[in-house]
């Protein structure tokens, strides 16, 4: 594995944001969900995630999670992503998401 350093990891910036809004995304290749996240400072912002496995629409909404607000918009089928749900692969490899331990403010960046 590769090492980086202290000003690599600090470029990347992931922030915690409360999920709003979560809707069927039938046009993505995997089965995908559409979030609405509302990343307090950083702003509300969408993106397709590939968790339909493990949550329903209705038990992510008020849900906290970890999102990478940094990298370039990504189009993905006729979205928008505009930051990147961060999650661990289980052991069939489907998404369990990244999460706070409990509650912090929305746009609280990990360090």
């Amino acid at each position: 594995m590769e090492t980086i350093t202290w000003e690599d990891f600090e470029r990347v910036a992931i922030h915690v944001g409360t999920i709003l809004e979560v809707q069927d995304f039938p046009k993505a290749r995997k089965p995908a969900y559409q979030v609405r996240v509302d990343f307090g400072p950083h702003g509300i912002r969408w993106s397709s995630a590939q968790i339909t496995k493990h949550y329903t629409k209705e038990e992510l909404v008020g849900r906290q999670i970890l999102g990478v607000i940094n990298f370039p918009k990504k189009q993905i089928a006729n979205f928008m992503s505009e930051f990147l749900v961060t999650g661990l692969a289980d052991e069939n490899g489907d998404i369990v998401l990244a999460a706070v331990e409990r509650p912090v403010p929305n746009g609280s960046r990990l360090i």
